[in-house]
């Protein structure tokens, strides 16, 4: 979560969050297979993209959910959020959390628009949830911001909303039941029905008028003029995504769910899926230089 300039009183409603909401945050990824889906699509996204250097940082962080995807087993971990509240208790309900992060975790406050930290000094950055969009105009602000942070070399983990998101027309013909036996194969033998019938564009969602959608094109389009390279980019969810109905009963058979997984990262892949996506992942590598005094051995916080 990030401070949001443009809306008077933002700033003070995020830097004096109450408990319960932040307590929300930390529980926005689970409860429901449409949240564990979101979740471990971003998980398993994350781990594929993970940098064993030695600091990676969490922008706009909350309490901090998805920190112990980032870096490797010995890599410190920063989370720099606005609310000391996000910050508190991420460090509570982490240490209750099925995977706690390896390695160092600092909590810094501070805004992700002006981050209180050397720049260049991350081997890995994330911005993941709808931070950049959210940002509206200032989104360009925070965008540079992100990129300063990552080290020559290193990785950024970017999340963008392009579009409402979709879902296949095929499997929403289908029963359930119907759905779960056929996930169960791989996803070799689904993909064709699927592409065959198309998939249904989702009603748009109220978003707040100063909302920025952002595309992977325009992404590629001023990374390629920075040197950076893109490594993946992947649309969240775009078989079943919020289909309550089927993802519950998808659930029900964990072979059935980790076909899911590989038939929405197979999917996701696919440039078509991105543009009507509610979630795009991207992961691009900043250019390699040579090594600055902080990859040869400095082990204070970057700050």
């Amino acid at each position: 979560m990030v401070d949001e300039e443009p809306a008077p009183g933002a700033h003070d409603r995020f830097l004096h969050l109450d408990r319960e909401r932040a307590q929300r945050e930390w529980r926005r990824y689970e409860g429901t297979p449409q949240r564990e889906l979101f979740r471990e699509l971003r998980e398993r996204f994350l781990r594929r993209h993970a940098q064993p250097g030695r600091w990676a940082i969490d922008v706009g962080s909350g309490p901090g959910r998805f920190l112990p995807w980032l870096g490797g087993p010995a890599t410190g971990r920063v989370a720099l959020d606005l609310s000391w509240e996000m910050l508190a208790v991420g460090r509570e309900l982490s240490q209750e959390a099925p995977r706690s992060p390896g390695g160092w975790v600092s909590r810094v406050r501070g805004n992700a628009v002006r981050p209180p930290l050397r720049e260049r000094a991350f081997a890995e950055v994330a911005l993941v949830g709808n931070t950049l969009g959210f940002e509206a105009e200032s989104g360009e602000i925070l965008l540079q911001a992100v990129e300063a942070l990552v080290a020559p070399g290193g990785v950024l983990v970017l999340e963008i909303a392009p579009g409402p998101g979709e879902r296949s027309r095929y499997l929403g013909r289908l029963p359930a039941s119907a759905v779960r036996r056929l996930l169960a194969a791989p996803p070799a033998a689904v993909l064709p029905r699927l592409l065959r019938e198309g998939f249904l564009r989702e009603p748009e969602r109220h978003r707040p008028r100063s909302f920025r959608r952002w595309s992977p094109a325009e992404l590629r389009e001023r990374w390629h003029v920075r040197g950076w390279s893109v490594g993946e980019v992947m649309a969240v969810a775009p078989a079943l995504g919020p289909d309550q109905a089927r993802l519950r009963e998808v659930a029900r058979d964990r072979r059935a769910w980790e076909r899911l997984l590989e038939l929405e990262e197979q999917l996701g892949r696919a440039p078509s899926r991105w543009p009507a996506a509610a979630a795009v992942l991207v992961a691009a590598s900043a250019p390699a230089v040579k090594p600055n005094d902080f990859e040869r051995g400095e082990t204070s916080i970057p700050g």
